[in-house]
């Protein structure tokens, strides 16, 4: 029977009974309030009489919180245990630690109890703990107590904005970087939220967290956090694939196979040879050949398939397949290469006539742009008179597409390239003739190869684009172009053939970079199987590894441009107040959108004078913000 003004424990807090109502009693909380609750839901602390809660809340005067009670309950606990561990009473306890039994005392041992470092059991058992068990938990306690003290050091320094100096720590337990983690985690897009932002008072929010790394001095401005923000692996494939097996392959090392990329591409996976043939010409296209022996569901499939497609920044690609596989399947990097050929047959006006796919063996060049450019014009070598044709093949290939209604947009692009000393530059993408010539030979190996499986009826990834609302007077020039741009539907992927209203075609695949994209490489598959007299996949199981990949495309995607956005940031950062030629766009209500070619970047600035699209205008940097990816223009007057 618990007597009135008893001090009892509920739910580990004191409570003070205040009346027995029919099988229940009526307990007053510390906190004011009175509840209704059974004898059996509390515990008897002390029987009291306690009228108030008097130094219960602070554990006692002598108190488990201050040097001489910590000292008492040491001993106590010392001589319990030198009394062979004997259990005592909570009012055994009270007394052999504060000397006395009363409400405040025994709520303070019951305290000691609940604390658990000295002592263990129950109110009515009550044991010291073994020695080895405190002195552990002592030590790690007191690690935590200093890591918190640490800690409250850290976050003044935080909000105070100083800088972060490696050589103030020593050693890696004093090392502020322990504390910063879960802001990286946010600033990663790892964590949505971050307890460090919030003990400071900031957002928690990427772009905010992404700030306070810089200004504190824990980032620099290199530090390029969009890709694993979008959920890109930053780490490198693991599975490697194995080299190609032995099989029958063409030789075709007897033509010229020219691989034509920019200087700084160093994954070639496709080359061309033209031939003539009375009046049809040959168009082959040799392009790297993983499915050789990359086969649907293996580990180099799988771990493609989540990839989607190399992601390329100017820090580092991070590859859809091994590094390793580059010298095994890449074109030109030895003296004979492995391929997967595409011959086509043209008739004189650039219509398909028929299509051959087999695999080959290729001696192939390498070229860049301007080095196949130089070339066309050249004197009359054999090299220089076979690029020539191929680009006579290109010029057709471009009108007859134009003739079906293709749209050709071009907007000033640059390449964003870090050097191994930090520096960001950025150089506008020089337009040769040579980068048309392959842009059209590879749309004709995917137009040739989507006729080819269509015939088959074999199910591969097709690209359809639906035709968009095209304005009624197209603008000449950038602004066209960006009119144009605005107007295009998205891509759509599909098992089965459609029109292409984009590139004027009425079926269209992609086939020519198996290196670089999962649904390239899952084309080459189903084409594999087909040659080999295999069953190909299914439709639907086609589909299903279609648009995994494809939507692992997508974040690549998203990441390469928030990544060139930073990069073109991270590159004003220091070149405030620094004038750009620019070219207006598009009238936005009292604002024009510009593009500012020299970087590729599109802005809206405020103009006063009277201008029209395609005028040329001078801004000037007045701001950039890096977290944000946001570089602030004004127009000059």
């Amino acid at each position: 029977m618990i007597g009135e003004n008893a001090l009892v424990a509920y739910k580990n807090k004191p409570a003070l009974v205040k009346e027995k109502v029919q099988d229940k009693i009526v307990i007053a909380l510390s906190g004011g309030e009175n509840i209704k609750v059974r004898e059996k839901d509390v515990e008897v602390i002390h029987p009291g009489p306690a009228k108030n809660f008097d130094g219960i809340d602070r554990g006692g005067s002598s108190g488990t919180d201050t040097a001489a009670g910590e000292n008492a309950a040491r001993e106590s606990w010392e001589l319990l245990l030198a009394d062979e561990g004997k259990p005592v009473s909570l009012r055994e306890l009270a007394e052999l630690v504060f000397g006395e039994y009363g409400p405040v005392s025994a709520w303070a041992a019951f305290r000691l109890l609940l604390d658990g470092l000295y002592f263990s059991g129950s109110i009515d058992a009550i044991y010291p703990r073994p020695e080895d068990q405190v002195l552990a938990d002592a030590k790690k306690r007191e690690e935590k107590q200093r890591e918190d003290g640490e800690k409250g050091l850290f976050l003044e320094r935080l909000k105070n904005r100083r800088p972060f100096l490696a050589e103030e720590n020593s050693g890696d337990n004093n090392d502020d970087r322990r504390f910063i983690q879960d802001v990286e985690a946010l600033a990663y897009g790892k964590s949505a939220k971050s307890r460090t932002m919030k003990e400071i008072g900031l957002g928690e929010t990427p772009e905010e967290a992404h700030a306070l790394l810089l200004e504190s001095g824990f980032w620099t401005k290199l530090v390029n956090p969009h890709p694993p923000r979008f959920g890109v692996s930053v780490l490198p494939p693991r599975h490697v694939p194995a080299p190609p097996p032995g099989e029958d392959r063409v030789a075709l090392s007897r033509l010229a196979a020219f691989a034509i990329d920019s200087p700084w591409s160093h994954d070639p996976d496709d080359a061309l040879s033209l031939q003539t043939e009375g009046d049809k010409y040959v168009l082959y296209v040799h392009v790297a050949d993983p499915s050789a022996s990359v086969t649907p569901d293996s580990p180099c499939e799988r771990e493609a398939r989540d990839r989607g497609a190399t992601l390329y920044v100017p820090e580092g690609n991070l590859r859809m397949l091994a590094e390793e596989a580059l010298p095994l399947f890449a074109l030109g990097l030895a003296e004979l290469s492995p391929a997967l050929t595409f011959k086509i047959t043209l008739d004189s006006c650039g219509k398909i006539h028929g299509t051959e796919i087999f695999p080959s063996t290729v001696r192939v060049s390498r070229l860049t742009y301007e080095e196949a450019d130089k070339l066309m014009a050249s004197a009359n070598t054999a090299e220089a008179a076979n690029l020539r044709d191929l680009n006579s093949l290109a010029e057709r290939n471009l009108n007859r597409r134009i003739a079906s209604g293709a749209i050709n947009i071009e907007m000033p692009e640059v390449h964003i390239e870090l050097t191994e000393g930090g520096e960001v530059t950025i150089a506008p993408v020089v337009r040769y003739r040579s980068a048309i010539l392959v842009r059209e030979c590879m749309l004709l190996a995917g137009e040739a190869t989507g006729g080819w499986a269509m015939q088959r009826g074999l199910a591969i990834p097709y690209i359809e684009q639906e035709t968009g609302e095209l304005p009624d007077e197209i603008l000449p020039d950038i602004a066209g172009s960006y009119q144009l741009r605005r107007c295009m539907r998205p891509r759509v992927l599909s098992t089965k053939p459609g029109l292409h209203s984009g590139l004027g075609l009425d079926i269209y695949t992609q086939v020519t970079s198996p290196l670089r994209r999962y649904t390239d490489l899952l084309g080459h598959i189903q084409i594999r199987a087909t040659l080999r007299g295999r069953t190909p996949l299914s439709a639907d199981e086609l589909a299903a590894r279609m648009f995994a990949g494809e939507a692992a495309t997508t974040t690549v995607n998203q990441a390469e441009r928030a990544s060139r956005t930073h990069w073109i940031a991270v590159y004003l950062s220091d070149k405030k107040n620094s004038v750009w030629d620019a070219i207006a766009i598009e009238k936005r209500g009292n604002r024009w959108l510009a593009v500012i070619p020299a970087i590729g970047l599109e802005t809206q600035v405020s103009v006063r004078d009277a201008i029209a699209p395609n005028d040329w205008i001078r801004l000037t940097l007045k701001s950039v913000n890096i977290p944000m990816g946001e570089a602030v223009f004004a127009a000059l007057e």
